[in-house]
C-alpha cells in the first residue's frame, strides 16, 4: 500500500517498489489532469497558479487515486500510476545517458535489409532504434537508383533541403566547391557546423564503388568527448563553453555562418552534440590570452577522434544506405584513386521526425 505524508508545500508518496514521488503544491497545480485539453495540452500557464495556495489535505481514495485538496478548495486528482508517469517524465533522447556508446575497434554497424524495411514491422523499428541508439545503421538493398535516397527518409521524415538541394552528389568533380567532391581523403568530421542547427540526420547511399581506396570510417563522437573527459577535463570544460566560429561560403551560392561549441552538454553534464570539422572552421578571434589553451584543448580533441581504435571502418556497396545521426557520428573516408567510378548520393534529415516515427511504432508495441 503506498504511504502518504505531506506539509503545506510539499506532498510524499512512496510507491509499493519504494519509489517516493515529491512535488510541491505548484507543480501539483500546474500538471493537473483536469486542466489539460483531451490532445494533453495544458489549458492553464504559469500565471494561472495561485502562489499563496497550500496543502490543507491529500488522502489515498479506493483505485489508487491520490485526492489533494488546496487551501483555495481547489482539488486535485491523481491516478497513483499517472503520478508516477508524470513525475518521471520521459528521457532526453538526445542524452549520451541514454545511448549505447561504442569504440570503432569493437563495434559493427548493424545492417537491415531495405526490403524489410519497406514492409514495415520490426525491421522498420529497429532501423530506427539503431539511429538512436548506436548512431547509425546501414540498409542494404536500397535499389541502385539516384534518387532513392530520398524514398528511405519518407520511412521516418521529411527531407531537410540546403544550398545543396534535396539531396547531393559525392563524386569527383574538376574544380569541387567542397573537399568532399574529390578524391582526397577527408577526416573524422560531422557534416556542415557552419547552419544552426545542423542537419541532424545524413544519409549516403552507394551507387557505384569500383576504386581503389575510399573506405568509409565511422567515430561515435559521444564516445571520443568521453575519452577526451577522462584524458583531459580541462580541455574537455574548455570546449564545453567555447563556441567556435563555423563559415562555408561560395562566390553564387551561399555563406553560411555560425558560433557553437564543439562540445555541448546539458545541465547534469551529459552529452547532447558534437561537431568537428576543421575544414570549416572560420579565422579564431581569440584574446591572445586565451589562445595557447584553446590550441591545447582543440588539439586534444582533434587527437582522441583521430585515434585509430575509435573509427569504425566499411566499404560501402552499392545499395548500401548509411542512416547516421550528424549531431553525434563523425564520417569520415580514405582516399581514392581517381578515374574509377565512385558515386554516393547524399541527403539531410532531421532527428526529431526519426525520434517521433520510432516513439510511435514502440508505443504501438
Amino acid at each position: 500500500m503506498p504511504r502518504l505524508a505531506f506539509d503545506a508545500e510539499q506532498l510524499h508518496l512512496t510507491l509499493d517498489d519504494g519509489q517516493t514521488l515529491a512535488q510541491h503544491v505548484l507543480w501539483l497545480q500546474d500538471h493537473d489532469p483536469a486542466r489539460r485539453h483531451a490532445n494533453g495540452q495544458r489549458l492553464d500557464s504559469v500565471l494561472d497558479l495561485d502562489w499563496d495556495a497550500a496543502i490543507s489535505e491529500a488522502a489515498l481514495e479506493e483505485g489508487d487515486v491520490l485526492r489533494v485538496t488546496l487551501s483555495n478548495a481547489r482539488e486535485i486528482r491523481y491516478g497513483v500510476d499517472e503520478l508516477a508517469a508524470l513525475s518521471t517524465g520521459f528521457p532526453d533522447e538526445r542524452s549520451s545517458a541514454h545511448k549505447t556508446l561504442w569504440q570503432g575497434s569493437e563495434f559493427s554497424v548493424a545492417r537491415v535489409e531495405w526490403a524489410d524495411v519497406i514492409a514495415g514491422g520490426e525491421a522498420r523499428r529497429k532501423a530506427l532504434a539503431c539511429v538512436r541508439d548506436t548512431g547509425v545503421v546501414c540498409l542494404r538493398g536500397v535499389p541502385v537508383e539516384p534518387g532513392k535516397v530520398l524514398e528511405v527518409i519518407e520511412q521516418f521524415g521529411y527531407v531537410r533541403e540546403t544550398n545543396y538541394g534535396k539531396l547531393f552528389d559525392v563524386r569527383t568533380e574538376v574544380s569541387p566547391s567542397n573537399l568532399a567532391f574529390s578524391n582526397l581523403g577527408l577526416g573524422a568530421h560531422t557534416d556542415n557546423p557552419y547552419r544552426d542547427p545542423a542537419p541532424s540526420i545524413q544519409l549516403l547511399h552507394c551507387l557505384s564503388n569500383e576504386v581503389e581506396g575510399g573506405q568509409t570510417l565511422l567515430v561515435d563522437g559521444f564516445a571520443a568527448a568521453e575519452r577526451l573527459r577522462e584524458l583531459a577535463p580541462e580541455s574537455f570544460a574548455l570546449l564545453t563553453r567555447t563556441r567556435v566560429p563555423f563559415r562555408f561560403h561560395d562566390a553564387d551560392h551561399a555563406d553560411l555562418r555560425s558560433w557553437v561549441p564543439f562540445i555541448e552538454t546539458d545541465h547534469k553534464g551529459n552529452i547532447r552534440q558534437v561537431r568537428y570539422n576543421n575544414r570549416s572552421i572560420a579565422s579564431l578571434p581569440l584574446p591572445l590570452e586565451a589562445q595557447r589553451a584553446f590550441y591545447r584543448a582543440y588539439h586534444d580533441w582533434a587527437r582522441v577522434i583521430g585515434q585509430p581504435e575509435q573509427a569504425t571502418r566499411l566499404r560501402l556497396a552499392p545499395g548500401d544506405c548509411l542512416l547516421f545521426d550528424n549531431s553525434r557520428v563523425m564520417h569520415a573516408r580514405t582516399a581514392f584513386v581517381a578515374g574509377g567510378n565512385r558515386h554516393l548520393q547524399g541527403a539531410y534529415a532531421d532527428l526529431d521526425s526519426l525520434y517521433s516515427t520510432l516513439n510511435l511504432l514502440e508505443n504501438a508495441r
